[in-house]
């Protein structure tokens, strides 16, 4: 009887997390912004928007140098690169503050980045929960420097794991056909 409980209530809480993303636009979402501003992602219509997972104490965190370079190359041609700091695998223990000036003194980041969020779980942002509705489990990092390609149209076009570098040639050529749409 027990087990009955727990597998109604866990496909009762899958159906209600998923109602409350139908018929939700990813213009409808938003992030505040790692210096307390809001980022709303209506502002970002009409661009080609990449959403990485970021921490400064991960294997992979010397591909902020690489988004910035795709940032830097790209952005007047409406690209947009979303930085998104998380603790979930136990790789960014510190503040905004500390994020955020890691970032600039060891990358130059100026590319727009948010808060320190969860990305995974049930107390995950509402965008990475848009995200697995819209685009199913692929759009749910499985580790830091995960990156979700949207479309200028506000759709998931591809999802990118960790292990893909920001530069390499089938990313960009991804970006710079969507870029071209």
């Amino acid at each position: 009887m027990g087990k009955f409980i727990i597998i109604f209530f866990m496909i009762f809480s899958f159906i209600n997390s998923a109602k409350s993303y139908q018929g939700k636009s990813l213009y409808d979402l938003s992030f505040k912004g790692i210096n307390g501003e809001t980022i709303l992602m209506e502002k970002y219509k009409n661009n080609v928007i990449i959403v990485v997972n970021v921490a400064s104490r991960c294997g992979y965190t010397p591909q902020y140098e690489d988004l910035q370079f795709v940032w830097e190359k790209y952005r007047e041609n409406n690209l947009i690169i979303l930085g998104v700091p998380t603790n979930n695998f136990k790789q960014e223990p510190g503040t905004n503050e500390e994020i955020k000036s890691f970032c600039e003194t060891n990358f130059g980041i100026n590319f727009p980045m948010t808060e320190k969020i969860d990305v995974i779980g049930t107390n995950a942002h509402p965008f990475y929960k848009w995200a697995k509705k819209n685009h199913g489990l692929g759009a749910i990092p499985k580790w830091n420097f995960h990156k979700i390609v949207i479309g200028k149209d506000g759709k998931i076009v591809d999802t990118f794991a960790s292990f893909t570098k920001p530069t390499s040639k089938k990313f960009i050529n991804l970006i710079e056909k969507e870029i071209k749409k």
